[in-house]
């Protein structure tokens, strides 16, 4: 990955709005800004939120070198004035959010950053971009992996996305219950599990499919999993159990009728000996591929561009809005858009989700004034949603790291649990619990 700053991955309109109000004093007003969603993808029950960790990454680099000011400087972007302000920049204001695996819904306050507008307004576009595409992944892999029942997924899209965002991609996948990743720089960075053998290629470089599998065999060992489809299924499964023995760790079909076949490779491979080998499928699958297979004998599935691209919905339609904003006398005052199907609520947010019967039954967002929203008791049983990432520009590290995303995965089963079963089905449906405002 080419070295940045993610302070470059924005908006022009993000610093020249900085330039103008540095110049008219309304940088410094203090604010509070806003991620949310209007609604889930058409016929979506349910979110996963995902990209918070990626996201306090980028804090921690978020500042511009002497090429980024020069830039922006010959580009005549902001004033001399603003470059002097940049040089200097470091957020140190505050974000607290739904944590990563969390279930969100329409009108949830997934994301809340406070702090001057000058620094805040910086973050919009960066923000966006993260929580928009890793949250539409998660989502995605959270509904296969329910699909998928207790076998596991793994992710193959890198070669079906943009290559910054195939990284990305792994690390939501995981968040979203994936096993793993055939993505060595997520892997690296993420201290995700790798995985991967060999494509049909490799078979093909060999004289014949009896030589590539004992080149394979020779380098990984018997436990590998061999690609079987290359030539003829049936021929290739006696090839590989021959060369192998019954020991053969796994057998991979990228090709055909992925149920029929896979019945047909498993009772060959018990016929054989070899009633321990696993069989992986790939191919295009999505959730209702998925579902499906669920009657085949199948151990493991691996996923590609249906994940990567959020299975329809490559985005979820977030905005980053500013709610509450320091006024001239230096009060701090709710503010709202009145747009025309994109009014706003006013206000700072705290978010709580009830339960009836141990299932969630009502998603609650209080809006208000910080003082009435300090005094606000929550009712019993309701559960906090919020968690603080960064206070006054110290980053909490719990929430970043190969640590973070595993606790995320495991904390996205039990959000999903907590929900009414209707949201594992994938018929189209709506929100599968409401979400309430309340303006204090």
């Amino acid at each position: 990955m080419v070295d940045y700053s993610p302070a470059m991955m924005t908006d022009m309109y993000e610093y020249t709005m900085l330039d103008a109000a540095l110049k008219d004093g309304t940088a410094n007003r203090k604010c509070v800004f806003e991620i949310f969603t209007r609604h889930l993808p058409e016929g979506r029950r349910y979110g996963v939120v995902a990209g918070t960790g990626r996201i306090l990454d980028a804090l921690e680099r978020f500042h511009l070198d002497d090429d980024d000011l020069r830039f922006l400087s010959d580009r005549k972007i902001v004033s001399a004035e603003t470059i002097a302000w940049l040089e200097r920049f470091h957020f140190s204001g505050s974000v607290k959010g739904y944590r990563e695996g969390e279930m969100f819904f329409p009108n949830s306050p997934v994301l809340q950053v406070e702090g001057t507008f000058g620094e805040c307004t910086l973050l919009e576009t960066l923000l966006l971009s993260i929580l928009n595409y890793d949250c539409a992944v998660a989502s995605a892999a959270s509904r296969m992996v329910t699909a998928a029942k207790d076998r596991p997924c793994m992710d193959m899209g890198g070669r079906r996305t943009n290559e910054w965002s195939a990284v990305a991609a792994s690390r939501a996948a995981v968040v979203g219950g994936f096993q793993g990743t055939a993505n060595l720089l997520a892997a690296q960075l993420y201290g995700l599990k790798a995985i991967g053998t060999a494509a049909h290629c490799f078979t093909l470089v060999h004289d014949s499919e009896r030589d590539a599998f004992i080149s394979q065999i020779d380098a990984l060992g018997r436990n590998t999993t061999l690609l079987v489809d290359t030539y003829n299924i049936e021929e290739a499964v006696k090839t590989a159990v021959e060369v192998a023995g019954p020991k053969l760790g796994g057998v991979r079909i990228d090709s055909g009728d992925l149920a029929a076949l896979a019945q047909r490779v498993r009772n060959q491979l018990d016929a054989l000996g070899a009633t321990n080998t696993k069989i992986t499928v790939t191919n295009d699958l999505d959730e209702y591929a998925l579902a499906a297979l669920q009657t085949a004998p199948v151990d493991s599935y691996g996923v590609g561009t249906r994940l990567v691209t959020g299975s329809g919905a490559p985005t979820c339609a977030m905005v980053y809005k500013l709610t509450e904003r320091e006024n001239a006398d230096g009060v701090m005052q709710p503010v709202a858009k009145k747009s025309k199907d994109k009014a706003t609520v006013p206000g700072r947010k705290l978010a709580f989700r009830s339960y009836e019967y141990n299932l969630a039954d009502c998603e609650h967002v209080i809006s208000g004034a910080e003082d009435q929203l300090a005094a606000f008791r929550p009712e019993e049983g309701w559960k906090d949603l919020l968690v603080d990432f960064v206070d006054h520009g110290q980053i909490d590290a719990t929430w970043q790291g190969h640590d973070a995303i595993m606790a995320a995965h495991d904390y996205r089963a039990q959000a999903l649990a907590e929900l009414p079963i209707t949201a594992q089905s994938l018929m189209r449906g709506e929100p599968v619990i409401p979400t309430e405002t309340t303006v204090l």
